[in-house]
């Protein structure tokens, strides 16, 4: 009883919406068809007819007498429609083979209001049932056979006007085939078929409307790879569902006392196999190769993956990404790869790591790459296969330059330049993809594209940020400009105190403390003059021979009675340095791991002899920096990690350093800690410099 009143409810739904939509089509095609076609007033008539018989067998029923002759009418309508569809290609006035066929499509349907009075007026509706639902099986089938050799024989440029009617014409023929011959088999309408008969109508007059369109030419059938992904998921997912239940369904028929037993023990184990197998990563990445290399011309939707890559630079999904990861990210959703690096060239052309995202576990030198291997991207801008590599291919002679820890590295698949105007901005280090594939042209043409306008990105932030460096600078110069001419004036005025007082004084003591105070005063004053003037002008006090283990005591002594400072090591080594500038220096960057560290944990200093520098390490157990803050933040001024720092430490620390010749390193990792190294020429290497030849000199330069 639920059922049948269910498959009511179901029917009259169908009729209604069909009802609604032929009608809305038919309207659609009188005010927005074209109206130079000539199957245009019959697609209107048509749609109508559908309409008015769907809204008659909603109300009525479908087996009334009204609905019954606006079948005919409609049937009759929808022969007229075709060939006035064939009309479009210019072939109506020489069908003439087929006219008899459509002759006798005609005289059979008509042959319907005949039945229905003989239904009307005897007892034999059974037989007159059977009667109606063969002759409309026989006009179904050869409405199909007529519409199949009108289409064949339709010119190839036609078909594209034809297709939607054609398809259309041909489901209705095709549902009504299957409906009237179940219907004359089974003696009775089929339930199910006529609860959805009126859907079928709704959605065959879509593409009718369509056909009928001035611009249906133009139409194209082209599904999204995400909704070609997504409909094949489901397809898989239903698949295993339906793989589920048959199983099940014979374990049960097998009988016996553990079928039941076998029966939900299968289930419960093939749900925990879907569970764990149908939503992992690995099952995902190969079904979307598997599209795209099967499915689609190209492997990659280029319009998709150029939004999602505009999207992941300009709006970050994690605020607290950078640019620099930003980047990694963008170029590696192309090939679905987990993770990545961002390399970045230095001053002296070599690489070094500016970014990491999602591959912490990868140890990367502080050097990455030298600068040869730079050099090679930028003359070929060659996107490196690193598995052609291992494999002993070498296009560019790149083998002998990868660094060893890239080819050792198996998840790492690829090296992206980055190139702009012809000039290395940095390379890209891909992870390996989920799902084991070669690099292929497609790949190469895309990441290259890619990498292109991810350096013009790059390269534009650094421009940016050159600007405003250069912006501070001016600032900062304008305000010291003033604090020197005061402080010069202050100095002046107490020189000329103190001669002024050394001649005038009356009271002998209080004229030796004021002297001594005021000495002291214009001493301290003249000689932070003297150090403010030498910034930025590359000239030291003196270079003289010092020794570099006593002159890091003396630093270390200076943090006694504050944090921990311990000397590990102190080889005996004499280089050629202004003392007090590298003191200065030192002080800074002791300074500096000394805020950087935990008050339980000492900073270290270590003072060695390489024969050809001396060197001084500074290492603390602190918080670490990144390596992009490293790169881009360390050695600027007015960028500070601490809070309220002024930023200048650092810098003026490293260029102190390289005003005496001498080099500054750092290696740094977030948690672990960070080491400076400053190394500086040796006296007898400098001296055994200045004596060596003067000809081999010339001779060399």
């Amino acid at each position: 009883m639920f059922g049948e009143t269910f498959l009511i409810g179901l029917s009259f739904a169908g009729y209604f919406a069909g009802a609604i939509i032929c009608a809305v089509g038919a309207v659609v095609v009188l005010q927005r068809g074209d109206r130079a076609r000539p199957d245009r007033q019959a697609q209107i008539a048509n749609l109508a007819l559908l309409a008015l018989w769907s809204a008659l067998a909603a109300t009525a029923g479908a087996f009334s007498a009204y609905a019954l002759v606006t079948e005919t009418s409609r049937i009759l309508v929808t022969i007229w429609l075709l060939l006035r569809l064939f009309a479009n290609d210019g072939r109506d006035e020489s069908m003439g083979l087929v006219k008899p066929v459509v002759a006798a499509l005609v005289f059979v349907e008509l042959l319907q209001p005949l039945l229905l009075l003989v239904a009307i007026a005897g007892d034999n509706d059974a037989m007159v049932f059977q009667i109606a639902m063969a002759m409309r099986m026989l006009g179904a089938m050869g409405a199909l056979v007529l519409l199949h050799n009108l289409y064949s024989g339709a010119a190839g440029s036609s078909r594209l006007l034809l297709r939607s009617s054609a398809i259309a014409l041909a489901c209705l023929w095709a549902f009504d085939l299957n409906y009237h011959m179940l219907a004359w088999l089974g003696a009775q309408p089929p339930a199910l078929l006529s609860a959805l008969r009126g859907f079928a109508i709704a959605m065959i007059a879509i593409p009718l409307t369509l056909g009928a369109s001035h611009s249906a030419t133009q139409l194209e059938f082209r599904p999204s790879r995400k909704a070609t992904f997504q409909s094949l998921s489901l397809l898989i997912v239903g698949f295993y569902i339906v793989s589920m239940l048959v199983i099940a369904h014979s374990l049960d028929s097998v009988g016996g006392d553990l079928s039941r037993f076998t029966q939900v023990a299968f289930l419960v184990v093939a749900s925990l196999a879907a569970l764990l197998w149908l939503p992992s990563q690995r099952l995902r990445s190969w079904l979307h190769v598997t599209v795209a290399k099967h499915l689609f011309a190209h492997r990659y939707d280029y319009r998709e993956e150029w939004l999602r890559f505009t999207k992941t630079i300009s709006r970050p999904s994690d605020s607290n990404a950078t640019l620099h990861e930003r980047a990694v990210k963008a170029l590696a959703d192309i090939t679905d790869s987990n993770s990545g690096l961002l390399l970045a060239p230095n001053e002296d052309a070599q690489l070094e790591l500016v970014a990491r995202w999602q591959w912490g576990t990868i140890e990367v030198p502080a050097i990455a790459a030298s600068y040869q291997l730079a050099g090679l991207l930028e003359e070929h801008t060659y996107i490196l296969n690193l598995d052609e590599l291992r494999a002993g291919i070498d296009r560019h002679g790149e083998a002998q330059h990868v660094p060893e820890w890239l080819i050792t590295n198996n998840d790492a698949w690829a090296v992206v330049p980055l190139l702009h105007y012809d000039r290395l901005v940095g390379a890209v280090v891909l992870a390996r993809p989920s799902t084991q594939r070669p690099i292929d042209w497609e790949d190469l043409d895309l990441l290259r594209v890619a990498g292109q306008q991810l350096a013009s990105y790059l390269a534009e932030q650094s421009g940016q940020e050159a600007l405003m460096e250069a912006s501070r600078f001016d600032e900062f110069n304008r305000r010291i400009a003033f604090v020197m001419h005061d402080i010069k004036n202050l100095a002046s005025q107490l020189s000329l105190l103190a001669r002024n007082a050394e001649r005038h004084a009356d009271n002998p003591e209080f004229r030796a403390d004021m002297l001594v105070t005021l000495k002291n005063s214009s001493d301290k004053l003249n000689a932070l003059i003297a150090r403010l003037s030498r910034y930025g002008s590359g000239q030291l006090a003196g270079i003289e021979p010092v020794d570099l283990a006593l002159l890091v005591g003396k630093v270390a002594e200076r943090f006694k009675h504050g944090h921990a400072v311990e000397l590990v090591r102190q080889d005996e080594c004499e280089v050629l340095c202004d003392p007090e500038a590298l003191e200065q220096a030192l002080i800074h960057l002791v300074q500096n791991a000394v805020d950087a560290s935990d008050a339980a944990k000492p900073v270290f200093l270590d003072v060695t002899n390489d024969g050809m520098f001396g060197r001084v390490e500074i290492i603390d157990s602190g918080k670490g920096m990144t390596p992009g803050f490293v790169r881009n933040g360390l050695f600027k001024p007015f960028v500070s990690s601490k809070d309220g720092g002024f930023g200048i430490g650092a810098f003026e620390a490293r260029e102190l350093v390289r005003t005496m010749g001498g080099q500054m390193e750092v290696e740094s990792r977030e948690g672990l800690g960070t080491r400076f190294c400053v190394k500086l020429p040796k006296f007898n290497t400098e001296r055994l410099s200045s004596t060596s030849d003067p000809d081999l000199q010339s001779e060399v330069a």
